[in-house]
Formats: structure tokens, C-alpha cells, sequence
């Protein structure tokens, strides 16, 4: 009886530690760490920290209301939730992704995101609910366009979780996918207050290379999503 509660443990802990590496895996979001980026260079300090904090708020309940809707579609899937898990096909797509992703930051020119980032900080000037919509909207965007993000949910449905840790957990699950936007401000925030610190001039050189970090970013992604499609193959 201990031997099987043990395995239907491990079993569970294994499902919630890929569904929290694919939204840690989704929080590599370029775009949005590149207007916070943006943000941090162009708005006085006292701007800074309330419209940064208002577009992350927005963005997180985009991804968390797109997380739940997912989450109710694939909760009236799970047969077909389960067998696709069971298969090598969630393997295979991560796989191409991977591929696709590496493709995608090789072939990614200098400057290509500024003009996007551009029209995007247009209603950040100051903290207005435009602030938050936009910031939502760029959650729905980063989430309807993120395999990762629909990797992590399709194991808690297959987990065998009720209902109240399924949606309950989204919060985690949306938190832990913009952990590395929230890092982001938050590290800004303080270069802010210490720009002749070292982490100051660790921003500074990354500032001024940024287009070496995005490129950066989307091969990690891509090395990522292959090792673990082969994993689920």
C-alpha cells in the first residue's frame, strides 16, 4: 500500500515539475522584456514604478484568463488530452518548435523588434487603464502563441489533479510564466536606484547588445523545447 502511494506521488510531483518547466520556459518572452526594457530607459523613475508594475498586472490576467479557458477546453478533451500525451506526438511538435525557433532567431536582423516595441510604448507614457489593456493584450498574444504555455496545461489536465488545484494552480502557473518579466522590472528597478553598481553596468552592456541577448534568448528556447521534446518522444 506505501509502495503504490509513493508511486502515485512521485507520479504527481513528476506532472506538476513539467507543467512548471514549460510556463518557466514560456516566461523567455522577448517582446515584453524588451518594452520593460524600454520602459526603464525612457520614463522618469517616479513613471517607472507605476506604469511597470500596471502593464505586468494586465499582461498576467491575459495569460491567466487564457489559461483558464484553455483549461476548461482541455478539461472536455481529456481522453483525447491523454492519448496525445501518451503518444510521441507532444514530443515531436516541441521538437519542431525547437528547430523552428532557432531558425527564427538566426534569421532575426537588427532592429526588426524596435518598430513593434515602438507602437507598443505609445500608451505606456503614463499609468491609465490603456496601460493595463495593453499589457493584457500582450499577455493574450505571448500565451495563444506559446507552445510551452499549452505543454504545461495539457499535463495538469493529464494529471489527475481536481478540480480546485487545476484551476486553483493557474495562478502559480500564470505567475511563474511572466517570472522572468517580473525579474526583469524588478532588476531595473534597482539598477535605477544604482546605476554605477555592477549590476548597473551589467544592464548598461546588455542595453547596448540587446539585439545578441534576444538572439541569445530564442536559441536557448529553442535548445530547450528540442531536449525536451526528445524527452517526451
Amino acid at each position: 500500500m506505501s509502495v503504490s502511494i509513493s508511486r502515485w506521488a512521485v507520479g504527481r510531483l513528476a506532472v506538476m515539475l513539467h507543467a512548471v518547466s514549460f510556463a518557466l520556459l514560456d516566461s523567455i518572452n522577448a517582446l515584453l522584456i524588451g518594452v520593460v526594457v524600454a520602459l526603464g530607459v525612457m520614463l522618469p523613475r517616479g513613471k517607472y514604478k507605476t506604469v511597470t508594475p500596471l502593464l505586468i498586472a494586465g499582461d498576467w490576467f491575459g495569460v491567466f484568463a487564457l489559461s483558464v479557458l484553455s483549461m476548461f477546453i482541455f478539461d472536455s478533451l481529456k481522453e483525447y488530452v491523454d492519448a496525445f500525451l501518451d503518444s510521441p506526438l507532444l514530443g515531436i511538435l516541441l521538437i519542431i518548435l525547437g528547430f523552428a525557433g532557432i531558425v527564427m532567431a538566426w534569421r532575426s536582423r537588427p532592429g526588426e523588434s524596435n518598430a513593434l516595441v515602438d507602437k507598443i510604448l505609445k500608451p505606456l507614457q503614463t499609468p491609465t487603464p490603456l496601460t493595463f489593456l495593453t499589457g493584457f493584450i500582450l499577455g493574450l498574444a505571448q500565451s495563444v502563441t506559446s507552445g510551452p504555455f499549452f505543454a504545461g496545461l495539457l499535463h495538469l489536465v493529464a494529471g489527475g489533479f481536481n478540480a480546485w488545484v487545476r484551476y486553483g494552480g493557474l495562478v502559480i502557473y500564470a505567475t511563474l510564466a511572466l517570472s522572468l518579466p517580473i525579474l526583469v522590472a524588478a532588476f531595473i528597478g534597482y539598477v535605477r536606484t544604482k546605476p554605477q553598481s555592477a549590476a548597473g553596468q551589467l544592464f548598461a552592456r546588455a542595453r547596448e547588445n540587446k539585439e545578441q541577448v534576444s538572439k541569445a534568448g530564442g536559441y536557448l528556447v529553442g535548445v530547450v523545447l528540442i531536449v525536451m521534446g526528445v524527452l517526451n518522444l
